[in-house]
Protein backbone atom coordinates (compact mmCIF):
# COMPACT_ATOMS: atom_id res chain seq x y z
CA UNK A 1 0.00 0.00 0.00
CA UNK A 2 1.32 3.31 -0.86
CA UNK A 3 1.99 6.09 1.54
CA UNK A 4 -0.45 9.22 -0.14
CA UNK A 5 0.38 12.76 0.46
CA UNK A 6 -1.94 15.33 -0.27
CA UNK A 7 -0.26 18.31 0.45
CA UNK A 8 3.48 17.81 -0.66
CA UNK A 9 4.34 21.48 -0.67
CA UNK A 10 2.95 22.09 2.29
CA UNK A 11 -0.11 24.49 3.16
CA UNK A 12 0.83 26.03 -0.49
CA UNK A 13 -1.49 24.04 -2.94
CA UNK A 14 -4.62 23.74 -0.15
CA UNK A 15 -4.62 28.08 0.03
CA UNK A 16 -3.90 28.32 -3.57
CA UNK A 17 -6.37 25.49 -4.58
CA UNK A 18 -9.00 27.39 -1.67
CA UNK A 19 -8.39 31.19 -3.89
CA UNK A 20 -9.16 29.74 -6.99
CA UNK A 21 -12.63 27.87 -6.36
CA UNK A 22 -13.21 30.69 -4.22
CA UNK A 23 -12.84 33.86 -7.32
CA UNK A 24 -14.45 31.03 -9.72
CA UNK A 25 -17.88 31.21 -7.33
CA UNK A 26 -17.45 34.92 -6.96
CA UNK A 27 -17.30 35.49 -10.73
CA UNK A 28 -19.64 33.02 -11.40
CA UNK A 29 -22.35 34.61 -8.57
CA UNK A 30 -21.80 37.73 -9.60
CA UNK A 31 -22.67 37.01 -13.33
CA UNK A 32 -25.07 34.81 -12.83
CA UNK A 33 -26.87 38.08 -10.48
CA UNK A 34 -26.23 40.09 -13.68
CA UNK A 35 -27.89 37.51 -15.66
CA UNK A 36 -31.31 37.93 -13.81
CA UNK A 37 -31.43 41.45 -13.91
CA UNK A 38 -30.98 40.94 -18.03
CA UNK A 39 -32.90 39.52 -20.86
CA UNK A 40 -32.86 38.14 -24.32
CA UNK A 41 -29.17 37.83 -25.30
CA UNK A 42 -27.57 39.48 -22.96
CA UNK A 43 -28.81 37.17 -20.03
CA UNK A 44 -27.41 34.45 -22.07
CA UNK A 45 -24.24 35.58 -21.77
CA UNK A 46 -23.95 36.24 -18.55
CA UNK A 47 -25.28 32.93 -17.85
CA UNK A 48 -22.04 31.49 -19.96
CA UNK A 49 -19.43 33.46 -18.32
CA UNK A 50 -21.35 32.56 -15.14
CA UNK A 51 -20.83 28.79 -16.53
CA UNK A 52 -17.14 29.19 -17.66
CA UNK A 53 -15.98 30.82 -14.28
CA UNK A 54 -17.56 28.42 -12.30
CA UNK A 55 -16.71 24.83 -13.95
CA UNK A 56 -13.21 26.68 -14.53
CA UNK A 57 -12.39 27.70 -11.07
CA UNK A 58 -13.69 24.32 -9.42
CA UNK A 59 -11.51 22.50 -12.29
CA UNK A 60 -8.24 24.75 -11.47
CA UNK A 61 -9.09 24.10 -7.49
CA UNK A 62 -8.70 20.34 -8.19
CA UNK A 63 -5.92 20.19 -10.30
CA UNK A 64 -3.66 23.18 -8.08
CA UNK A 65 -4.43 20.36 -4.93
CA UNK A 66 -3.10 17.45 -7.18
CA UNK A 67 -0.16 19.29 -8.03
CA UNK A 68 0.45 18.92 -4.15
CA UNK A 69 -0.68 14.64 -4.32
CA UNK A 70 2.11 12.44 -4.19
CA UNK A 71 2.01 8.16 -3.85
CA UNK A 72 5.10 7.33 -2.40
CA UNK A 73 7.20 4.31 -4.66
CA UNK A 74 5.12 5.38 -7.83
CA UNK A 75 5.37 8.76 -10.08
CA UNK A 76 1.96 10.22 -11.30
CA UNK A 77 1.54 11.19 -14.65
CA UNK A 78 -1.95 12.12 -16.32
CA UNK A 79 -4.00 11.51 -19.19
CA UNK A 80 -3.93 14.86 -21.67
CA UNK A 81 -6.98 13.98 -23.46
CA UNK A 82 -9.43 12.82 -20.02
CA UNK A 83 -8.18 15.40 -18.03
CA UNK A 84 -8.98 18.33 -21.15
CA UNK A 85 -12.59 16.09 -21.19
CA UNK A 86 -13.06 17.20 -16.95
CA UNK A 87 -12.84 20.90 -17.58
CA UNK A 88 -15.16 20.47 -20.51
CA UNK A 89 -17.64 18.26 -18.44
CA UNK A 90 -17.40 20.81 -15.67
CA UNK A 91 -17.92 23.68 -17.94
CA UNK A 92 -21.18 21.86 -19.32
CA UNK A 93 -22.30 20.35 -16.71
CA UNK A 94 -22.38 23.29 -14.55
CA UNK A 95 -23.76 25.45 -17.27
CA UNK A 96 -26.93 23.32 -17.07
CA UNK A 97 -27.26 24.11 -13.76
CA UNK A 98 -26.80 27.69 -14.20
CA UNK A 99 -29.18 28.02 -17.43
CA UNK A 100 -32.00 26.56 -14.97
CA UNK A 101 -31.88 28.53 -12.53
CA UNK A 102 -31.73 32.09 -14.96
CA UNK A 103 -34.63 30.36 -17.10
CA UNK A 104 -36.69 29.01 -14.56
CA UNK A 105 -39.55 30.30 -13.75
CA UNK A 106 -40.73 28.12 -10.51
CA UNK A 107 -37.69 29.79 -8.54
CA UNK A 108 -37.94 26.44 -5.95
CA UNK A 109 -37.77 23.76 -8.87
CA UNK A 110 -35.39 25.50 -10.89
CA UNK A 111 -33.02 25.90 -7.68
CA UNK A 112 -33.57 22.08 -6.90
CA UNK A 113 -32.49 20.99 -10.28
CA UNK A 114 -30.04 23.52 -10.76
CA UNK A 115 -28.19 22.63 -7.38
CA UNK A 116 -28.09 18.88 -7.99
CA UNK A 117 -27.22 19.49 -12.07
CA UNK A 118 -24.26 21.73 -10.98
CA UNK A 119 -23.06 19.47 -7.51
CA UNK A 120 -23.40 16.15 -10.04
CA UNK A 121 -21.00 18.54 -12.08
CA UNK A 122 -18.56 19.19 -9.64
CA UNK A 123 -18.59 15.36 -8.55
CA UNK A 124 -18.15 14.19 -12.29
CA UNK A 125 -14.99 16.67 -12.85
CA UNK A 126 -13.39 15.28 -9.89
CA UNK A 127 -13.59 11.79 -10.86
CA UNK A 128 -12.70 12.23 -14.05
CA UNK A 129 -9.78 14.11 -13.56
CA UNK A 130 -9.12 11.21 -10.89
CA UNK A 131 -9.45 9.01 -13.67
CA UNK A 132 -7.33 10.51 -15.34
CA UNK A 133 -3.74 9.66 -12.94
CA UNK A 134 -1.28 6.86 -14.34
CA UNK A 135 0.87 5.65 -12.15
CA UNK A 136 2.16 2.32 -11.15
CA UNK A 137 -0.50 0.88 -9.37
CA UNK A 138 -4.42 0.00 -8.50
CA UNK A 139 -6.44 3.03 -7.40
CA UNK A 140 -9.31 2.20 -5.17
CA UNK A 141 -12.14 3.89 -3.88
CA UNK A 142 -13.88 3.82 -0.01
CA UNK A 143 -17.47 4.03 -1.32
CA UNK A 144 -19.15 5.88 2.05
CA UNK A 145 -16.58 8.79 1.47
CA UNK A 146 -17.01 9.12 -2.43
CA UNK A 147 -21.02 8.98 -1.52
CA UNK A 148 -20.33 11.78 1.20
CA UNK A 149 -18.58 14.04 -1.40
CA UNK A 150 -21.19 14.49 -4.08
CA UNK A 151 -23.31 15.01 -1.16
CA UNK A 152 -20.96 18.06 -0.43
CA UNK A 153 -20.90 18.97 -3.43
CA UNK A 154 -25.01 19.14 -4.43
CA UNK A 155 -25.29 20.78 -1.02
CA UNK A 156 -22.00 23.42 -1.84
CA UNK A 157 -23.91 23.92 -5.48
CA UNK A 158 -27.22 24.38 -4.28
CA UNK A 159 -26.57 26.74 -1.77
CA UNK A 160 -24.04 28.60 -3.95
CA UNK A 161 -27.14 29.08 -6.92
CA UNK A 162 -29.52 30.08 -4.09
CA UNK A 163 -27.12 32.71 -2.72
CA UNK A 164 -27.14 34.03 -6.85
CA UNK A 165 -30.91 34.34 -6.31
CA UNK A 166 -31.21 35.83 -3.12
CA UNK A 167 -28.37 37.65 -2.41
CA UNK A 168 -27.55 40.91 -4.56
CA UNK A 169 -25.05 42.64 -2.52
CA UNK A 170 -21.67 42.57 -3.61
CA UNK A 171 -20.12 42.03 -0.29
CA UNK A 172 -22.56 39.30 0.47
CA UNK A 173 -21.43 37.44 -2.68
CA UNK A 174 -17.93 37.70 -1.39
CA UNK A 175 -19.12 35.92 1.63
CA UNK A 176 -21.45 33.44 0.14
CA UNK A 177 -18.58 32.87 -2.74
CA UNK A 178 -15.47 32.43 0.71
CA UNK A 179 -18.39 29.78 2.12
CA UNK A 180 -18.74 27.88 -1.11
CA UNK A 181 -15.14 27.71 -2.04
CA UNK A 182 -14.45 26.19 1.17
CA UNK A 183 -17.24 23.60 0.26
CA UNK A 184 -15.62 22.48 -2.66
CA UNK A 185 -12.43 22.29 -0.99
CA UNK A 186 -13.97 19.88 1.32
CA UNK A 187 -15.87 17.85 -1.44
CA UNK A 188 -12.41 17.47 -2.87
CA UNK A 189 -10.49 16.41 -0.17
CA UNK A 190 -13.06 14.16 1.12
CA UNK A 191 -13.08 12.60 -2.07
CA UNK A 192 -9.25 12.45 -1.81
CA UNK A 193 -9.57 10.96 1.41
CA UNK A 194 -11.61 8.28 0.13
CA UNK A 195 -8.66 6.74 -2.14
CA UNK A 196 -6.37 4.36 -1.58
CA UNK A 197 -3.73 3.38 -3.72
CA UNK A 198 -1.68 -0.35 -4.28
CA UNK A 199 1.62 0.52 -5.46
CA UNK A 200 3.19 -2.33 -8.00
CA UNK A 201 7.08 -1.36 -8.58
CA UNK A 202 7.93 -1.10 -12.20
CA UNK A 203 10.67 0.26 -14.25
CA UNK A 204 8.02 0.47 -16.97
CA UNK A 205 7.50 4.41 -18.74
CA UNK A 206 3.92 6.01 -17.58
CA UNK A 207 1.74 6.93 -20.50
CA UNK A 208 0.56 10.81 -20.36
CA UNK A 209 2.37 14.06 -18.71
CA UNK A 210 3.42 14.84 -15.74
CA UNK A 211 1.74 17.68 -13.54
CA UNK A 212 4.83 20.06 -14.04
CA UNK A 213 4.24 19.51 -17.95
CA UNK A 214 0.83 19.80 -18.41
CA UNK A 215 -1.83 20.36 -15.43
CA UNK A 216 0.44 23.34 -14.24
CA UNK A 217 0.63 25.53 -17.12
CA UNK A 218 -3.10 25.52 -17.72
CA UNK A 219 -3.43 25.88 -14.60
CA UNK A 220 -1.71 28.74 -14.60
CA UNK A 221 -3.67 29.84 -17.89
CA UNK A 222 -6.98 29.00 -16.65
CA UNK A 223 -6.11 31.50 -13.05
CA UNK A 224 -5.14 34.47 -15.18
CA UNK A 225 -8.62 33.84 -17.38
CA UNK A 226 -10.27 33.93 -13.86
CA UNK A 227 -8.49 36.65 -12.07
CA UNK A 228 -8.71 39.10 -15.89
CA UNK A 229 -12.14 38.45 -15.97
CA UNK A 230 -13.18 39.01 -12.79
CA UNK A 231 -11.26 42.50 -12.87
CA UNK A 232 -13.76 42.66 -16.30
CA UNK A 233 -16.88 41.83 -14.54
CA UNK A 234 -16.00 44.00 -11.08
CA UNK A 235 -14.77 46.96 -13.37
CA UNK A 236 -18.07 47.06 -15.92
CA UNK A 237 -21.48 48.39 -14.35
CA UNK A 238 -24.47 47.06 -13.68
CA UNK A 239 -27.62 47.85 -15.26
CA UNK A 240 -29.42 49.74 -12.31
CA UNK A 241 -25.60 51.67 -12.09
CA UNK A 242 -25.89 52.52 -15.73
CA UNK A 243 -29.15 54.04 -15.32
CA UNK A 244 -28.36 55.86 -12.05
CA UNK A 245 -25.65 57.34 -14.18
CA UNK A 246 -27.66 58.16 -17.13
CA UNK A 247 -30.25 59.78 -15.13
CA UNK A 248 -27.81 61.86 -13.54
CA UNK A 249 -26.56 63.33 -17.17
CA UNK A 250 -30.23 63.77 -17.69
CA UNK A 251 -30.65 65.83 -14.44
CA UNK A 252 -27.29 67.79 -15.29
CA UNK A 253 -28.27 68.56 -18.93
CA UNK A 254 -31.73 69.36 -17.98
CA UNK A 255 -30.18 71.87 -15.05
CA UNK A 256 -27.41 73.22 -17.57
CA UNK A 257 -30.90 74.36 -20.38
CA UNK A 258 -32.29 76.40 -17.43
Amino acid sequence: MGHLDHAAFGWLTPVLSYAMASIGAALGLRCTVRALSASGRSRCNWLITAASAIGTGIWTMHFVAMLGFSVSGTEIHYSVPLTILSLLVAMVVVGGGVFAVGYGRDRVRALVLGGLTTGLGVASMHYLGMAALRLHGDIAYDPVRVVLSVVIAVVAATAALWAALNIKSPLAVAVASLVMGAAVSSMHYTGMIAVSVQVSPSDGELPGATAMQFVFPLAVGLGSYLFLTSAFVALSPTAGEREASASAQRLGESAAAH
